[in-house]
């Protein structure tokens, strides 16, 4: 992941003087225009998710916003005049809706590259004072503009090309009517950023879901502006908290005078969408179809609201634990609210899902001990046992492990009897098989041992010090445990190359053979 740097997503909610807020129960009328272009000038990366974001919230506004179809208009992939030619002829239809009595709304939203004066849709330019004014002109008694414009990075990408200046609009005094609202995705000297597991940017994700219930925190029914701004922060704060870029810090300002809440979306249940009611405790994401759909929206274990308004349809559920995932999928029928159950939930341990390649997690490791048993490699010595302990990396392919070991064996007979000692070092690496009960690898270690032989009584023979290097072949079942733990059982094969004292007084490479098998805990982060 590359770092770098942009400003952006930033909302301006004009009121013309003396109107009160667009509330569910007033005579309004809504349009939009919305844009999205993943291509920017010849120099920037193309992003991968500002035309999708755009399409999220397009029919986010028309779900749940009061936005008619036919009011709104998605442009994906277009060019400057394009976008141009669109609002104004929106703004022709809001003024021809003056005289039909009741208030309009005008939101225009835009994501994709831009800098401090203009936005770049692919490799034409729109002047940002130019957007500023069309919007501002427009007869529409609200009047929202949102523009998220940001470059693209790597798998939770900084979305930002190149370092530039703080993108704005230059509002100065010329905003008419009581009423103003600024909402930025980052602050002035921060990343915007946007995220492989949610394909999306993590701001324009937060704002969807929370007009789709998850920032209805007083239950109501309504998401109103402050609910959802509150909602994309919150949240924002927290993912972004987890990138290498590091922390994202939404900007809000609110000066609506005396003016009520703005609401946002209505979430009711009728025969045109269903309401998905998620458990406590945990976060959930939910998905279009399967694992493979697009990402519908989530709720944070610390969220109050958990229901989410959905069109009718098959979903796929996935809540996070500590160590775990919870998958499954649920079928939304019109009108009905599901309420999702979490002994209906597959787990799914982190350990396996870095082995699919979900992008959920790309590794996962932890420290783990055990006790094992080895056939004797000195003759006459009885098995060796003891302790070991490990550090184990569980990678997309393989497993991987350091260990350090210890045992004990010896001899005894008429004359004199040994402890013989083994200190070991190993490194291990494994491929591994998930079946539903355990899983299963099967792997080689190449390691060095220190053996030291102690004879009793001590007079009769001096201690003898080796060194041996060995390879070993085997293979283990593991099963795992709720709290990150897990169970492990192996039996490998080994073969020693030791030095052995030969006649008279010479030493030479002896390979000896060995087996040996164990069981241990591990602990998984």
């Amino acid at each position: 992941m590359r770092r770098q740097h942009c400003r952006g997503l930033i909302l301006v909610a004009i009121f013309a003087p003396g109107v009160r807020s667009a509330s569910a129960g007033a005579d309004v009328e809504r349009f939009a225009v919305v844009i999205g272009n993943d291509q920017g000038t010849s120099d920037e990366v193309p992003l991968r998710y500002a035309e999708t974001d755009a399409a999220k919230i397009a029919g986010v506004l028309q779900a749940v916003g009061g936005f008619a179809s036919e009011n709104v208009v998605l442009l994906r992939g277009g060019d400057a005049e394009g976008a141009m030619r669109a609002i104004i002829a929106i703004n022709e239809r809001v003024r021809s809706r003056m005289g039909m009595g009741g208030d309009t709304v005008l939101l225009v939203y835009y994501s994709g590259h831009g800098d401090r004066k203009s936005l770049h849709l692919g490799r034409s330019r729109l002047d940002l004072h130019a957007l500023e004014q069309l919007v501002r002109g427009s007869a529409a008694t609200v009047r929202l503009l949102i523009v998220d414009a940001c470059q693209s990075g790597a798998l939770t990408r900084v979305k930002g090309g190149t370092s530039a200046p703080r993108l704005e609009l230059d509002l100065g005094g010329r905003v008419p009517g009581e009423g103003i609202v600024f909402l930025t995705s980052s602050s002035a000297s921060e990343d915007a950023q946007e995220s492989d597991e949610l394909r999306s940017s993590f701001f324009t994700h937060y704002l969807a879901s929370g007009l789709l219930g998850a920032a209805d925190s007083n239950r109501d029914g309504a998401v109103v502006l402050k609910e959802a701004y509150r909602h994309a922060y919150e949240n924002t704060i927290r993912a972004s908290s987890r990138t290498r870029a590091g922390i994202q810090h939404p900007t809000f300002r609110y000066e609506l005078g005396g003016q009520g809440e703005i609401v946002l979306s209505q979430l009711r249940l009728d025969g045109q969408r269903a309401t998905v009611r998620l458990p406590t405790g945990r976060s959930f994401l939910l998905f279009e179809r399967d694992s493979d759909g697009a990402v519908v929206a989530e709720v944070g274990a610390e969220d109050r609201a958990r229901a989410i308004s959905v069109k009718p349809g098959r979903y796929f559920v996935r809540g996070r634990g500590r160590d775990h995932l919870l998958e499954g999928t649920i079928r939304a029928l019109p009108g009905a609210e599901v309420r999702v159950d979490v002994a209906t939930l597959e787990r799914v341990d982190y350990a396996r899902l870095v082995r699919k390649g979900r992008g959920v997690v790309t590794r996962v490791h932890g420290p783990a001990i055990g006790y094992h048993v080895r056939t004797a490699i000195i003759r006459g010595a009885s098995a060796c046992h003891g302790p070991s302990a490990a550090y184990v990396g569980e990678l997309p392919r393989m497993r991987l492990a350091a260990r350090l070991a210890a045992c004990r064996g010896g001899f005894e007979n008429d004359v004199l009897s040994a402890d013989t000692d083994e200190l070991s070092f190993s490194g291990r690496a494994a491929v591994a098989w998930d079946t539903p009960a355990v899983t299963l690898d099967a792997g080689m270690a190449l390691g060095v041992s220190y053996l030291r032989e102690s004879f009793y009584p001590s007079g009769d023979a001096p201690a003898r010090n080796t060194g041996a290097a060995f390879l070993e072949v085997g293979g283990s079942v593991i099963r795992y445990l709720p709290g990150g733990l897990y169970l492990a059982a192996e039996i490998a094969g080994l073969s020693y190359a030791l030095p052995v004292t030969s006649p008279p007084g010479g030493r030479q490479l002896e390979v000896r053979l060995a087996a040996r098998s164990g069981l241990g805990i591990g602990l998984q982060f």
